[in-house]
């Protein structure tokens, strides 16, 4: 069972500080490099410095969003195990979560439509279907052993040597998103959207693991050195090769839309030293990073929330001229650490209402 030394007591039970503040920095991370996005400041190209830190930003968002999202599944599916529950009571736990992550990544498609300036169509599936999809394999890994959880990881991040084409990495971004029909919508949903099952599930596999090695530190490191040889070489390759090192599409070695193999294993690598590091800093760093952990207890309202924003933003900005660097550098950073005062708000004057409230009351 996953255990940790720091620990605070909440409605949820005992919540482990580090792993709220891994969420809360993968969630403003992710704020960041959306906003970024939705205000993109005129003259910036893909080479520019500005760039290279909001595609490092937004590259570790996702990877440590679904990381601590399938540690957390793991670690209630070992709960409901342990008490040996039936079928039935694994349904009334899994249903209303795969019901609502589904229902707000739909909400979100329709907040940030095409329509209106935004950057999605509504049935187009994303990030919340991929962990609704973790959720439904939850009860299914929780009695595999850590070394077959680990081979299963490898597998899933072999996966985009195998799709090659299928994986769509010419596609733009408007073929992406888009589906004709419910054949197609599966297909962005399992190999070529943009978080499709197929290679991202790596990373409910990963949170699994973190969840099982906490306690034995040699595992992880031994992980964390394969993966830095693996970006050591990755870098060679650039260098020798002359191409770019990581873009978000193209023509690179770590590439994001869609996710290769180098990628996978250097957001991997990175999750598991930001895991080491703020595990080690929560117990010797005391509540040094305690003021962000209110915005790691309610990142799924906070994503929701954070796109409620920007479709508004689409719509003001649609057609008009970008705006220059520093106004949408300060719009950016502003828009990423105003959730920090806000979430802290919120858990002190009405923790109950959030979509995480909502589900515990919809599972309890």
């Amino acid at each position: 069972m996953c255990n940790r030394e720091s620990q605070t007591s909440s409605g949820d039970g005992m919540r482990l500080k580090h792993i709220d503040q891994m969420r809360a920095i993968a969630i403003l991370c992710m704020v960041e490099v959306h906003t970024a996005a939705i205000i993109p400041p005129s003259g910036i190209t893909v080479g520019h410095p500005a760039a290279f830190v909001a595609a490092a930003f937004g590259g570790m968002a996702a990877p440590l969003f679904v990381t601590v999202s399938g540690w957390g599944l793991h670690r209630g599916a070992q709960r409901r195990f342990s008490n040996g529950l039936r079928s039935e009571a694994w349904l009334n736990w899994l249903l209303p979560r795969i019901a609502l992550l589904v229902a707000c990544q739909f909400l979100v498609n329709i907040l940030l439509n095409d329509e209106r300036g935004g950057r999605f169509e509504w049935q187009t599936p994303g990030i919340l279907t991929l962990l609704a999809l973790a959720a439904l394999a939850a009860p299914l890994i929780v009695n595999l052993s850590l070394r077959a959880r680990g081979v299963l990881m490898l597998a899933f991040i072999a996966t985009p040597l195998v799709l090659g084409d299928l994986a769509g990495p010419d596609w733009g971004w408007w073929t992406r998103v888009g589906s004709s029909g419910v054949e197609e919508w599966f297909e962005r949903l399992l190999i070529n959207g943009t978080y499709p099952a197929l290679p991202w599930l790596s990373f409910m596999f990963l949170g699994s693991i973190l969840c099982d090695i906490e306690d034995n530190r040699r595992n992880s490191v031994l992980w964390m050195s394969g993966g830095f040889a693996v970006i050591g070489i990755s870098m060679i390759q650039s260098a020798r090769l002359g191409i770019p090192f990581a873009l978000t599409e193209g023509d690179a070695i770590l590439t994001f839309f869609p996710a290769n193999a180098a990628f996978l294993i250097t957001a991997a690598t990175f999750v598991l030293l930001t895991e080491a590091l703020l595990s080690r800093f929560s117990v010797e760093g005391g509540d040094k990073l305690a003021f962000i952990e209110p915005v790691g207890q309610i990142t799924l309202t906070i994503y929701v929330a954070h796109f409620a924003v920007l479709g508004a933003a689409a719509m003001c900005l649609e057609g008009e001229p970008r705006l220059a660097l520093i106004p949408a550098f300060a719009i950016t950073i502003a828009h990423t650490l105003v959730w920090i005062p806000l979430a802290q708000l919120h858990q002190r004057h009405c923790p109950n209402i959030s979509f995480e409230a909502l589900l515990r009351r919809i599972t309890s």
